[in-house]
């Protein structure tokens, strides 16, 4: 049985959508971030990132993290490959060069584009984005993902999927990245593809069942 550590309020988000795409049952195991929990250490402190119980799981302390009927992996991106891989389809790469392509865009996602989202998502959260700091940060930020839009937009207007002509496991990975950005209309105005792309790829069953679960967390 497929186990999922963490809220569906982190990029945990990312594995229980490919869950859902998949039709994988899997025990959710509700991990908060630590920083959301007044002391984590407290005797009646929900399940955390720095709960002894989940460090046991995972000593690194952050979600999320899987455990595949005894293979426990972390780094969520990294899971949805595995996952896909693991259990085929048509989300999963059919030919070494779509395996490749897949880690290509996951890649670069991860090290191109989520550095500059995130901190537009942190920003939001933290309630700062109306300081001076908050301001520039997001204008920063949002400065920097314009190139990464416009290479996306370029890309995707041969098929409008990331890798071949169907939604794979990369569209997926990909979209939760670019789903940060999300306040910034202007990038994705600027970018038709991309925009069109990230509206097919949320209007999918399981991405919305994600998301209805998803805001009943935070009721």
């Amino acid at each position: 049985m497929l186990s999922i550590y963490g809220v569906y309020r982190s990029r945990a988000s990312r594995n229980y959508w490919l869950a859902g795409e998949l039709g994988l049952p899997f025990v959710s195991v509700p991990v908060v971030q630590a920083r959301r929990v007044d002391d984590p250490h407290a005797a009646d402190a929900p399940l955390n990132t720095q709960s002894p119980d989940f460090l046991a799981v995972n000593p690194t302390g952050l979600i999320p993290c899987i455990d595949d009927s005894g293979f426990v992996m972390t780094e969520s991106l990294a899971i949805n490959l595995y996952l896909a891989r693991k259990h085929g389809g048509p989300l999963s790469g059919q030919t070494v060069t779509e395996e490749a392509e897949m880690l290509q865009w996951t890649m670069w996602a991860a090290t191109e584009v989520e550095p500059h989202a995130v901190k537009i998502i942190l920003t939001l959260d933290t309630n700062a984005a109306e300081s001076e700091a908050g301001r520039l940060t997001i204008r920063a930020a949002a400065k920097a993902l314009k190139k990464c839009f416009q290479r996306l937009d370029q890309h995707l207007a041969a098929t409008g999927h990331v890798v071949s002509d169907r939604f794979t496991v990369a569209d997926l990975n990909v979209a939760e990245v670019f789903r940060y950005a999300m306040s910034q209309p202007q990038l994705f105005d600027a970018a038709p593809n991309v925009k069109a792309w990230l509206e097919r790829c949320q209007a999918r069953p399981a991405f919305r069942a994600m998301m209805e679960t998803r805001a009943k967390e935070l009721e």
